[in-house]
């Protein structure tokens, strides 16, 4: 098996020759720039890692694994209009560098594109399961999507549905990827279905670890704003958890405190809100429920009829992301 960094380095080579046509430039400058960012690519990656798990060449799943990292781009064009979004990792937004029908179009034509990449997966016996993944992976994504915004416009919202949420926006495209890059190299259904359920579960479990790190990472390491959820008034896992348990005096106030019509100082809207997830012991609650969904993670890799040899990079580079500190 080959190192994540390997795998990486072959699909930015892979990458690199994937060039956008040069005119219309107002419409693939920006295709271009997004995919400049500097993403970790960690979607595309785990598709050719899925490939070789299953004894394939990495190279047959290059295609459906770029098609899942056009897709990714075209949704953040997206998603940063839905939310007025002026950055992107440091950088100007595209609506924002360009405007808001360029963003919107370069967006679309980013999509195509993804689909162009499909149609060319080497092996074609295999593209319309690859074709029903992706759409149905795609389709999950814009109703996660919606639900998000739903929510911030609700004053109540169940931990089950905001884990379906999480499930669909942000979960369902690693286990896709996954999957697709399975089905490419000649997995079994089976197998690729084992694999899907693997990125899903630890793709809830990564927006777990997310909603923690926002609130209680060291802010010398997070990157960010330590406490950006709460002063955005988010209802993350922390947030739901302690209404789900708190008393009715407690959880009157929460809600107060996330009222955006509540003027408060930032930082002691922080500590307001983090003096009652610890007086309720939710981070420890929060690390058991993302310590399940992890479990289950990979007891459905470990379930993939492929050695453990081959598992245990695609394992071990998982594993850190779910642990890590930023």
């Amino acid at each position: 098996m080959h190192s994540f960094s390997e795998i990486l380095d072959q699909l930015n080579a892979f990458g690199k020759e994937q060039s956008f046509p040069k005119a219309p430039a107002e419409l693939y400058e920006p295709c271009d720039y997004i995919l400049s960012l500097g993403g970790k690519r960690l979607r595309p990656a785990l598709a050719l890692m899925a490939a070789e798990l299953v004894g394939g060449d990495p190279g047959l799943a290059l295609h459906p694994a770029w098609a899942v990292e056009l897709f990714h781009n075209f949704s953040l064009i997206h998603d940063d209009i839905m939310d007025a979004a002026p950055l992107r990792r440091g950088q100007p937004t595209v609506h924002m560098r360009w405007d808001l029908t360029t963003g919107i179009l370069s967006g679309d034509v980013m999509l195509i594109y993804a689909y162009q990449h499909l149609a060319q997966t080497p092996k074609q016996e295999v593209l319309p399961q690859l074709l029903e993944v992706f759409n149905r992976v795609a389709i999950g994504v814009c109703e996660g999507q919606q639900l998000d915004i739903n929510f911030e416009k609700r004053a109540e919202v169940s931990l089950e549905e905001y884990l379906y949420m999480i499930e669909l926006k942000t979960a369902v495209l690693l286990g896709g990827a996954l999957e697709m890059g399975a089905l490419a190299a000649g997995s079994t259904a089976q197998d690729a279905a084992l694999l899907y359920d693997f990125g899903r579960l630890a793709g809830i479990a990564f927006q777990i670890q997310d909603d923690l790190l926002d609130t209680y990472g060291d802010p010398g390491t997070f990157g960010k704003q330590v406490g950006g959820d709460i002063l955005q008034n988010k209802k993350t896992f922390l947030v739901l958890k302690t209404l789900e348990i708190a008393s009715e005096t407690d959880a009157s106030a929460l809600r107060q405190l996330l009222n955006p019509a509540t003027q408060q100082e930032p930082e002691s809207k922080i500590a307001a809100v983090r003096s009652l997830f610890d007086k309720y012991q939710v981070p420890a609650l929060v690390q058991t429920e993302k310590a399940r969904f992890e479990q289950k993670a990979f007891e459905a890799l470990a379930a993939v009829s492929a050695p453990d040899s081959r598992k245990e990079v695609l394992r071990s580079m998982v594993a850190e992301l779910l642990h890590r500190q930023k």
